[in-house]
Parts: C-alpha cells; sequence; structure tokens
C-alpha cells in the first residue's frame, strides 16, 4: 500500500554485536587517535592512580576506603560505618541513585566513557596490549582468521598470559578493598596452606576479571550493566550527548575532488562522506549515524575518527560531537530543564539531610535493655533489682579505656557482671549490669529511668528503659 508506514528504525531491533541467528559477532575496532581520546587516557592514568593506591592509604592505621561485607565493616574517606549506621548508608544509596539519575538526564552515558573501571581498563589497559601485539584491527582478523602458525601460538599466549596477569593484579586490588591491604599481603606472602579460603578467592575474581575482558568485553555494557538500559527513560531531546549532526551531515556522498570546469552537483551534498570510520572504530558495533542507542557508551571514538576525516577533506570538525536533538535542531541547548531543575532540588535535599546526620552521628554508641523475661529481685528488704544487657559500639580509631554507667539523678546504683576491658577501635563491648534501687522511690510497677553511659569520663549518651518493681 502507498500509505503504508515503513520502520526507519529497524536497527534498534538487534544489536551490532549479534547476528541473526544469536552468534556472537566479534568487535575489531580501529586503533583511534586524537583529541578526546588523548583526554580520556590521561582521565585514565589519573583515576588507575586512585583505583590501585587507594587500598594502601591510611588513616590512624585503618584504611582510607574499606567495603568489608564480611564483617560488615565499611570505612568512607576514613569514617567508619557499622551495622547501626544502616540509615546512613541506605540514604547514601538513594541520594547516588538521584545523582546517576540527573547526571543521565544531562550527560547520558558519559560516566561510562570517561569513568567506568570496565571501560577504563578495556580501553586503556588490555586494548592496548592488544594493539601491541597483534596490531590493528585488520591485522587482528587476518590473525585470528589464519591457521595456528607457530606466529599465532605465540602472539596469542603472550596476550593472554598479560591479560592473565593483570587480571591477578586487579582482583588482589580488589580483594583490598573488601578485607584490607594488610590481609591481602598475608594471603599472597604467607604459605598457601594459611590461607587456603583467601587464595581460593584470588583464584575465583582473577578468573572472573580474566574473563570479562578477554572473552566478554562489549559484552558487559551492550548486555549485561543495567545502567544501559536507564538511558531510554532518562534520555531525553535536551540530554547532551555523543551525537551525529544529521542536519549538516545529510544526505551523505562519497567524497570527490571537484576538477577544473566542473559542473556543481544539483543536489546538495552533506559533509558526511559516508567514510564509515565512525563504525570501525565503534567499540560496540554501532553506528551513530543512526542516533542515540543504548549500545553507544560515549566514548568518543567516533568523534575523534569523524574529526580526523573533516580535516582531511578541508570541512569543519564536530560532524559527530557532544550535542542534544534539540541542539541541533534549533541551534541552542537547553540545560536547566523543568526535569533537571525538579532532580536537582531532590538531590540538593538528600545531600542537607546527610550532611545533618553525619554532622550529628555518634561516635560511640550504646544499646541497654532491660533483660527479657526477667522480673524483679529483691536484693534486700529495702532494695530491688533489675538485670540489663549492654552493648556499646566503638565507631573510632581510637581505644575506649574506660566505661561506665550511672542512674541518671543518682536514683539508683548500678552494679557490673564482671568487669569492662579497653574497647578496641571498631570494636563492640557486650556485658550485663545489675541496677539497684530503693522500693520508697519506685512510684508504680513499671518505673522509667535513665542509665548515663560515660566513655572517658564524657558523658557520650542517655538511654532510657523501663524497671520493674513490687507491685504498688
Amino acid at each position: 500500500m502507498s500509505d503504508q508506514i515503513h520502520d526507519t528504525e529497524a536497527f534498534r531491533d538487534t544489536i551490532g554485536t549479534v547476528d541473526k541467528d544469536g552468534k556472537r559477532i566479534w568487535a575489531y575496532p580501529k586503533k583511534v587517535a586524537g583529541k578526546f581520546y588523548q583526554y580520556r587516557s590521561y582521565v585514565s592514568w589519573v583515576l588507575l592512580a586512585v583505583l590501585f593506591g587507594m587500598p594502601f592509604i591510611k588513616v590512624n592505621g585503618d584504611p582510607f576506603m574499606l567495603f568489608n561485607v564480611l564483617e560488615r565493616k565499611f570505612i568512607l574517606f576514613s569514617i567508619v560505618f557499622t551495622p547501626q549506621d544502616l540509615h546512613l548508608f541506605a540514604l547514601a544509596m538513594i541520594t547516588l541513585m538521584v545523582f546517576i539519575i540527573l547526571f543521565t538526564v544531562v550527560f547520558g552515558r558519559l560516566f561510562c566513557g570517561w569513568v567506568c573501571p570496565q571501560t577504563i581498563f578495556m580501553e586503556m589497559v588490555f586494548r592496548k596490549i592488544e594493539y601491541w601485539i597483534e596490531g590493528d584491527f585488520n591485522q587482528q582478523m587476518s590473525l585470528n582468521n589464519s591457521p595456528w602458525t607457530f606466529t599465532k601460538v605465540w602472539k596469542k599466549t603472550l596476550k593472554l598470559g598479560l591479560f592473565y596477569l593483570i587480571s591477578v593484579f586487579i582482583a588482589n586490588i580488589f580483594l583490598s578493598y573488601i578485607i584490607g591491604s594488610d590481609a591481602v599481603l598475608q594471603i599472597i606472602s604467607e604459605p598457601i596452606a594459611q590461607h587456603i579460603t583467601g587464595f581460593i578467592t584470588l583464584l575465583i575474581f582473577s578468573f572472573i576479571f580474566f574473563f570479562v575482558f578477554s572473552w566478554l568485553r562489549e559484552q558487559v555494557c551492550t548486555t549485561i550493566c543495567p545502567y544501559g538500559r536507564l538511558q531510554g527513560v532518562l534520555l531525553n531531546p535536551d540530554s547532551i550527548v555523543v551525537a551525529y549532526d544529521f542536519v549538516r551531515g545529510e544526505p551523505r556522498g562519497k567524497f570527490k575532488k571537484k576538477r577544473e570546469g566542473e559542473e556543481p552537483l544539483e543536489i546538495k551534498q552533506g559533509d558526511c562522506i559516508d567514510c564509515d570510520l565512525c563504525v570501525k572504530v565503534c567499540p560496540t558495533r554501532i553506528d551513530i549515524r543512526n542516533g542515540t542507542q543504548l549500545e553507544c557508551i560515549n566514548c568518543t571514538a567516533c568523534m575523534d575518527a569523524c574529526d580526523e576525516m573533516m580535516i582531511k577533506v578541508d570541512r569543519e570538525p564536530g560532524l559527530i560531537r557532544y550535542d542534544s536533538m534539540v541542539g541541533i535542531k534549533e541551534k541552542t541547548k537547553r540545560i536547566f530543564t523543568p526535569r533537571v531543575i525538579g532532580y536537582s532540588i531532590v538531590l540538593v535535599l538528600l545531600i542537607s539531610v546527610q550532611v545533618f546526620l553525619f554532622a550529628t552521628r555518634s561516635k560511640v554508641e550504646a544499646i541497654v535493655l532491660r533483660t527479657p523475661g526477667m522480673l524483679y529481685q529483691e536484693a534486700d528488704a529495702t532494695h530491688v533489682t533489675n538485670l540489663y544487657n549492654y552493648q556499646v559500639v566503638n565507631k573510632t580509631s581510637n581505644i575506649l579505656q574506660k566505661t561506665e554507667f550511672k542512674v541518671k539523678d543518682n536514683l539508683g546504683n548500678v552494679k557490673l557482671v564482671g568487669t569492662i576491658q579497653p574497647i578496641g577501635k571498631q570494636a563492640i563491648a557486650k556485658g550485663s549490669f545489675f541496677v539497684e534501687i530503693e522500693t520508697s522511690k519506685l512510684t508504680q510497677k513499671t518505673n522509667n529511668i535513665a542509665i548515663e553511659v560515660y566513655v572517658d569520663d564524657e558523658l557520650i549518651e542517655v538511654v532510657e528503659t523501663n524497671f520493674l518493681g513490687p507491685e504498688k
């Protein structure tokens, strides 16, 4: 039918790394060079230095960053978080999610191309080793399609060997963020028999990283990572992404040098000369000229390749650039849209609450609960006692030498069961004590009392609880 609507975006039905039969199409991105690639290299060097150096930075003997999920101990920027600070962690995660949403609405997947560890390791470490050993994309394809000769075996062995060594190094660094660098150094330096679990864990992580960077590669970004899927619901026509200027570039046509005396073309040709370099350098095998796609990680490789070609054919660079759909059509950029303003307000409120909670967060936390199932006991004819359990959490990097409990307003006396030893850094002290009160001071069967908790002679908390007495 003449009025039938044709689908002009059929390319969205498939991804460039999978064929019609569902088989993997291996990506061979062309080696790229340009100012954006150079800028990304600088950023990568800084981030890699931070990533590899952070586990070895210590403040007061503790790691600057630690995510020990096994012992439920977390240290962020030398601030210790315990299970009692779960609400702070939950709020921090919500704040991070809102920030990611806001950042994506404005800049798309800029994080993926410039900051994401997967991209940095793949493009700036493993891919460069591959180029160094096997050559550019056409040489890699020829090598993979060639029979197994000594040269092919040697190059593949060298490449995969280096990949695995780097993966082992990354696994050690990764584990250092979980159990601490000192524990990892013990696993490495001491006999394996003393650290079987740690050694097996290192092998597992090493294999996972090796598998990701030698085989999965761009599949992590295109099919596994959920962040890419968020683009579809977060991006809008004002989002600044790596985009092809279709207004300037279309209609495409092969570049032809104008000969002397040649008549001008009747149909105006756009600046895109259809060289396909933007496709050849793409690590996820997409054609950016089709529009924004979830596989695009904003790595700027197509921008560098296109700029290089535009300069060669004496045309203005920037045919592929950071821009928005509105910017391409209307030549204007609108960042502070109502949607962005709304997200920004929510983010500011969350950050304000987070800062307030951090500022008022106690460094030592005490929990006092009356022992369940226990009634009062008569100490003598005029006094009764109740048994309580206590827990004192030291969130600091200092040792707490002395801990005391007192009944507020001298209503009664506290008698410890045993003694309270000095509480080590990030440690928890548990125990019991009796509270003894004169019967004449009790006004009813269940009485409200307050227990004052002193640490090194400083009042750190007042805990309200109840005290059972005889029937009045």
